[in-house]
């Protein structure tokens, strides 16, 4: 007789019906392969673009980019397996085939979902508020925050109300068109980008207003709200946000992104983050003590604003006049080359143990490469001594 597996059990969510699928797989493997086997049992579930969900690869090798190539989750053939999320409070937790050849039996029970889905029906809140009615404890910031963070123009307005600075911008509803007054007010370079989206999927540069209307058509092909932000002078930089198991947050040393323009985009787009090889990041940002911890504050202020939980990747735009804030995501990635990871290793928290004991809410006593010589102010993986559990996930409501 075999012993009951003791592990927690882990649903990684990974693709989705977004635009942003395929950066969702890579991250996904990633997390995949950091995650420790003898304290967290995997079980991964993809979802296709058309959103169905179906068991997925337990091999993070195949979750990698291949040149320009990027894994995706194939889509289930007639009669494959596809698996539905009980929302029963009664079998929390329960992944049950609906589809193909098991249909009707229990796939397995998870104890916790690490939802590493890029833009939307997955970032946006959905899949957030489907766990949140499932009763099942949850990685990340919940239905609202992730709403919110997905909504560039929700994003600006809750982070103005905190004091913050927030570039300028017009938004179009769906029909409406920008006028000769925004634009003069505005000026070139502008930024043309679906309000609700990520990976820089849908943007334009406009540095001459004929190309306008190209560029607000490719934008509304992703989104029927389009924002339109003045241009902004200023280095980027990004900062990494993660919130202790008492609440507290923490915030990363900053990047600096350099060779963003250097691509055919001309910006910091899709290709020229995950293809192109040409952006390159100074970790830590060549900030002023004071400059650096002014940028962390208005960091943790963000994660505040937006009521964040668990964690939060935040990228401003540093100017002379001071940082000026670009957007908040709320599931950053986790590729191998992903900022969030790289800022929490230069600030003394490797890639798995940043899963395992900060970002996630996992926590986990000893973890490789964590302990002693953590910069003040990040938390240490032995502090607890408790047995590994999970701390920062959702679980309101859960009695």
């Amino acid at each position: 007789m075999t012993s009951p597996d003791s592990r927690i059990a882990v649903a990684v969510l990974y693709g989705g019906a977004s635009p942003e699928h395929n950066v969702s797989c890579v991250s996904a493997g990633a997390i995949m392969a950091h995650l420790d086997p003898e304290v967290y049992r995997v079980v991964p579930v993809g979802i296709t673009r058309g959103g169905t969900w179906t068991p997925g690869t337990a091999e993070p090798e195949k979750l990698v980019r291949r040149g320009r190539e990027l894994p995706e989750v194939a889509d289930v053939a007639e009669g494959g397996a596809e698996l539905q999320l009980s929302t029963d409070p009664n079998r929390r937790g329960e992944l049950r085939y609906v589809a193909g050849p098991g249909a009707g039996s229990v796939h397995d029970v998870v104890d916790v979902v690490f939802p590493v889905l890029h833009g939307p029906n997955g970032e946006d809140g959905t899949i957030q508020g489907l766990l949140e009615l499932a009763r099942v404890p949850f990685v990340g910031p919940g239905a609202l925050a992730s709403a919110a963070g997905m909504d560039k123009e929700a994003t600006k307005i809750l982070a103005a109300a905190r004091g913050l600075t927030v570039g300028e911008q017009v938004v179009l509803a769906e029909g409406e068109e920008l006028s000769d007054a925004d634009r003069d007010r505005l000026g070139t370079p502008a930024f043309i980008k679906p309000a609700r989206g990520g990976s820089s999927i849908g943007i334009s540069k406009v540095d001459d207003w004929a190309d306008f209307p190209a560029a607000l058509e490719l934008a509304r092909a992703h989104d029927r709200k389009v924002i339109v932000e003045k241009g902004i002078v200023g280095a980027e930089v990004e900062c990494g946000v993660l919130q202790r198991p008492d609440g507290t947050i923490v915030a990363s040393v900053p990047a600096q992104l350099t060779g963003t323009e250097d691509s055919a985009e001309g910006f910091y787009g899709f290709d020229t983050k995950y293809l192109d090889d040409v952006v390159t990041a100074q970790i830590p940002a060549p900030m002023s003590p004071e400059a650096t911890a002014e940028l962390q504050e208005q960091a943790k202020a963000a994660f505040r604003a937006l009521g964040c939980d668990g964690l939060t990747r935040v990228d401003f735009f540093v100017t002379a006049d001071g940082p000026v804030l670009n957007e908040v995501n709320t599931m950053p990635g986790f590729t191998p080359i992903s900022m969030f990871p790289q800022m929490f290793t230069a600030s003394g928290v490797e890639y798995g143990a940043v899963l395992v004991q900060d970002h996630p809410g996992l926590r986990l006593p000893h973890a490789p490469g964590v302990g002693d010589g953590q910069p003040d102010g990040l938390p240490d993986a032995r502090d607890s001594p408790h047995p590994p559990q999970f701390h920062h996930v959702r679980e309101e409501g859960l009695g």
